[in-house]
């Protein structure tokens, strides 16, 4: 028995003597590691059997449901990300947060709750953001306090550490959608009706500037991918992220991310770089994973001098919000501007508006699809073309609603036709139910 190994009183039921035991096991697996590295795809197996044989050299007894809790801990931290792996692991949770080693919460289903998992300290929880992000050429210090990353799923994860945390680090992570969800999905979940589907693939097909809005959380993202899969196969697609999430399945498409600023800080790549040099690319579409800066000026632009067809997201409530805030950040660009031009520019660029929204009962639903019809005065006009009413509420907490059309037909109908899409009158209509979308009068379904 090395001097380091626990003693063996026949079992170890304290959660101390449980601490001990696995700093213990950790210890061995560490120095056996550094003796006999073993490639990564061996690597689990290696663990598991050092582990195994470390485990019976201390011929302690443990409960089996303990033992295998204990071995699955050491396993999380050794090869994912230590107490919240296996949060990330549960097909049901959608976003882990972490704020500070003791208070754990995740989104499960559209609904917040706590969690009883917990970092030993706030140093346990840094080793775990290292483990994240120094792999990537990054680093996360006092000087450096706040970073976003990317997992190797594909999983957006946003870290901050003290001075800026005051009750400490904390960790945000997305988890990447391992299943692509499709229009039947939506339907399925009444977060669009096939009515309102069969619109969104016209505008698409159409080369519509479209813009979806929405909450943090609201399912933006999801929205733009399945909207992105109306895109023909045979057009050339640009998408720009901050952190590669689309998931098109085109086959002409070229996926650009944007690049964080080394120590030194240079050799950063901004969105704003990365659309303005999309437009030497030859797109025949442009899709923006979000617009939060200055790179709206050039979308618009880009919108505005024949890349239709166009698509990003942008974080706001209504879409009279988005527009409001599609002026911010044009006026954040830097370039001189008077207010009414910068409307006219959004007028003139931007046709339809999707707003998703997250409801109180975690379900998220497109609330409101509204033209953008052009200025009146010093005002952009817009006309909702289908809307969400909330009627009320389960005694579950369930939100009771309607999607329905407003019976307003959008201005851009033509551009439609003339695109040789045909939607029956009936496809604004309340009421109505799951009309055909129908090219040039061939009769047969363009879907």
């Amino acid at each position: 028995m090395t001097e380091s190994q626990p003693q063996n009183s026949g079992s170890a039921g304290g959660s101390a003597d449980i601490g001990r035991l696995r700093s213990y096991l950790l210890t061995q697996i560490h120095r056996h590691l550094e003796g006999n590295p073993v490639p990564d795809d061996q690597r689990r197996d290696a663990i598991t059997q050092i582990l195994e044989y470390s485990f019976t050299q201390t011929k302690v007894s443990l409960p089996r449901d303990t033992k295998a809790q204990l071995f699955r801990e050491i396993l999380d931290d050794l090869l994912g990300f230590g107490p919240i792996q296996a949060l990330l692991d549960d097909p049901d949770v959608s976003e882990v947060m972490v704020n500070g080693p003791r208070r754990i919460y995740v989104e499960r289903r559209g609904n917040l709750e706590r969690t009883g998992v917990t970092f030993e300290d706030d140093a346990h929880v840094r080793r775990v953001i290292d483990k994240i992000v120094l792999p990537l050429g990054r680093r996360i210090d006092s000087e450096n306090p706040t970073v976003d990353a990317r997992l190797p799923d594909g999983s957006r994860v946003n870290a901050v550490v003290p001075p800026v945390a005051i009750d400490g680090s904390t960790i945000t992570i997305r988890k990447f959608a391992k299943e692509r969800l499709g229009v039947p999905d939506l339907i399925k979940y009444d977060s669009l009706t096939e009515t309102m589907a069969t619109f969104l693939e016209a505008c698409v097909k159409a080369h519509l500037n479209i813009i979806i809005s929405g909450g943090t959380g609201s399912g933006k993202t999801t929205l733009l991918n399945i909207m992105s899969g109306f895109i023909p196969e045979e057009e050339r697609i640009v998408t720009i992220e901050d952190a590669a999430e689309l998931q098109l399945q085109q086959d002409h498409v070229v996926r650009l991310e944007t690049k964080a600023p080394n120590i030194d800080g240079h050799g950063g790549v901004s969105i704003r770089e990365l659309v303005r040099n999309s437009l030497r690319m030859r797109p025949d579409r442009i899709v923006v994973g979000e617009c939060r800066g200055g790179e709206a000026l050039d979308m618009l632009q880009a919108m505005n001098t024949g890349h239709d067809g166009s698509l990003t997201t942008l974080h706001a409530n209504t879409p009279r919000d988005a527009t409001a805030r599609l002026e911010t950040l044009v006026l954040m660009s830097g370039v001189e501007m008077p207010l009414k031009v910068v409307r006219e520019q959004i007028a003139s660029a931007v046709d339809l508006i999707v707003q998703q929204t997250r409801l109180t009962d975690g379900s998220r639903k497109v609330t409101q699809i509204t033209e953008v019809a052009g200025m009146e005065g010093d005002t952009i006009v817009m006309t909702d073309v289908f809307k969400y009413t909330q009627t009320g509420k389960t005694p579950e907490g369930k939100v009771l609603g309607e999607l329905a059309p407003t019976g307003i037909r959008p201005l851009f109908m033509d551009k439609l036709q003339a695109s040789g899409f045909t939607l029956s009158a009936a496809v604004f209509m309340k009421g109505s139910t799951a009309p055909r979308m129908k090219g040039d009068g061939s009769g047969q379904s363009r879907r």
